[in-house]
């Protein structure tokens, strides 16, 4: 660290600013203060500093006004902020907007120093998060940035995890990072889909048997949460359970402990659980489709993972990433892909997600003979389904209209019932206020 790094810490709590003050001076800073968000608009637009620290909660403008004031000013200096224990998604929200990082209080000074050194010191690496024996993330976005933070936050504790986000998002390799990244990563990781398995034999697939349980039950059989002892287990599409099996799910998350099918004896559940969905579990939990003690189990800490068309700017990095990870999975030479090619990708709205991207990659690379791959190699292969158009029209029109419904289907020459029945079939009740 160098003298002349300058930070600007906006804090209205005396005691914890005169602290910040002196530990961040003896780490070598030049450190100047402002005791409120006015006074730390001002100090934020006016000078110049290497990176700004600010609580999010203050007096006369909040911490998201020093944010945008400082990014509106000076759009590189890294702006990192406060926030109290139990206010994550508030510091989430900063991220969106724009902020490098979070802090929560009460504040460890090492951990501060740590924080402001991967920033200023050139450790950090934006781009990818590649946990030891785990798969890379990849992305530089904000939003991605921030469910990536959260996840590093989440991952050495033993809390439930509920990752949220369309089909093709990722969340069964952010589960498998979360693992990594844990202190059970020694252990197994598991994924079970809860859509592909029929009601009448999940239990069975979750809980085991004992023997003699039903017809051709010969010998005793452990379930994946027996399987997953010591380690984690993602149950994805946890939305399609049925409520009998939600009420088993929520026990063992209250005690612990379960029965195989057809066993009195209760087995401990030593794992740590994933759960993923791309339903809204909030609104089944209104309709009575989930258990609502269930889902607030659950959601003990939720990671939104955000769709790849809100994310664009990541889709080049992304596009090299898997390019790389596809070829040497097939033992081929890593394609270049070109300018133009890596430019259509970028306009894409990838309804399918990263999946889909991949897969489209993935495509282009066995056919390819060349060492480059270009826009017609990729748009060949590129089929876009009626549904998949609707929706994408549907979505236009909500946009323009800022949500109005009526508006919309006088946009798009519908009947208010028939734009009401296609909303609620592509789950786009909200959009686009709520989906920001």
């Amino acid at each position: 660290m160098g003298s002349t790094r300058r930070i600007l810490v906006v804090e209205d709590r005396d005691s914890l600013r005169r602290m910040l003050r002196a530990a961040l001076t003896q780490e070598g800073y030049e450190v100047t203060t402002a005791a409120d968000g006015r006074a730390g608009v001002e100090r934020a637009t006016s000078g110049v500093f290497d990176l700004v620290l600010t609580d999010l909660k203050l007096p006369l403008a909040n911490g998201l006004e020093v944010l945008e004031a400082s990014r509106e000013a000076h759009p590189e200096v890294p702006v990192v902020v406060l926030t109290a224990h139990g206010t994550v998604m508030a510091a989430v929200e900063a991220m969106k907007h724009g902020a490098v990082d979070f802090l929560e209080k009460p504040i460890e000074i090492d951990d501060l120093a740590l924080l402001i050194d991967s920033h200023l010191g050139g450790h950090r690496n934006d781009e990818m998060l590649s946990p030891s024996g785990g798969p890379a993330l990849v992305g530089r976005h904000p939003l991605m940035r921030a469910a990536l933070k959260l996840l590093e936050k989440v991952a050495r504790t033993d809390s439930t995890v509920l990752l949220t986000g369309e089909s093709g998002t990722g969340k069964e390799v952010f589960a498998r990072a979360l693992h990594a990244l844990s202190e059970r990563s020694d252990g197994p990781f598991l994924a079970v889909n809860c859509a592909a398995i029929p009601e009448s034999l999940l239990e069975n697939e979750l809980f085991g048997h004992e023997k003699g349980a039903f017809t051709g039950a010969h010998r005793r059989q452990q379930g994946r949460f027996e399987q997953a002892r010591g380690g984690t287990l993602l149950l994805d599409e946890i939305g399609e359970l049925g409520l009998s099996i939600q009420s088993k799910i929520l026990r063992v998350l209250e005690e612990k402990a379960f029965e195989r099918v057809g066993g009195g004896a209760t087995v401990k559940a030593d794992v740590r659980l994933v759960a993923a969905t791309n339903r809204d579990l909030r609104r089944m939990v209104e309709e009575e489709l989930f258990r609502a003690d269930l889902y607030y189990r659950l959601e003990v800490f939720p990671i939104e993972l955000p769709p790849l068309r809100k994310r664009g700017s990541d889709v080049r990095l992304l596009a090299r990433h898997l390019a790389t990870e596809i070829a040497a999975r097939h033992g081929r030479a890593v394609p270049q892909l070109t300018s133009g090619a890596e430019e259509w990708l970028e306009k894409q709205q990838w309804p399918g997600n990263v999946r889909q991207l991949a897969n489209l990659l993935e495509r282009a690379i066995i056919l390819s003979e060349r060492s480059r791959i270009g826009v017609g190699d990729l748009s060949s292969l590129l089929t876009v389904s009626p549904e998949v158009e609707d929706r994408r029209e549907i979505e236009e029109a909500l946009a323009a209209t800022e949500g109005d419904k009526k508006k919309a289907a006088e946009l798009l020459g519908l009947s208010y019932r028939t734009l009401q029945r296609r909303v609620k079939q592509y789950d786009l009740e909200g959009y686009p206020r709520y989906r920001g």
